[in-house]
């Protein structure tokens, strides 16, 4: 698993990153109620807004950590928003990219510069 610091993990899984906000992310926001996601088949460049998540305090855009094509999209946290706080590393994911150049996920952030960047 690496991370970004907008706060967003990724596994990767071939040429497929898994992409979702983390556990430290869904606190600062608190409950969300509202998620935007991308359509499959987008093409998007690293650094392009990929979702948005809204809660009661705030909304915030997700970026794409790296280019590549949305392949899928994980339709049920459209649904119930709140999964994505109960579970942000498992049923909370947002959305899946088949990425360009699979070498720049080495390029992440692990876990524990992740720790120290949240402190």
């Amino acid at each position: 698993m690496k991370f970004t610091d907008e706060h967003e993990w990724l596994t990767l899984n071939g040429d497929v990153v898994t992409i979702g906000i983390t556990e430290h992310a869904t606190s600062q926001l608190g409950d969300l109620v509202f998620i935007e996601l991308p359509k499959v088949g987008a093409n998007l460049k690293k650094g392009d807004g990929a979702a948005v998540v809204e809660s009661v305090k705030a909304a915030s855009d997700v970026f794409a950590p790296l280019a590549g094509e949305v392949v899928e999209i994980n339709e049920a946290i459209t649904q119930d928003p709140s999964v994505v706080s109960s579970d942000p590393f498992g049923q909370g994911w947002l959305y899946r990219l088949r990425v360009a150049n699979s070498t720049e996920f080495d390029g992440l952030m692990d876990e524990a510069a992740y720790k120290a960047l949240i402190g």
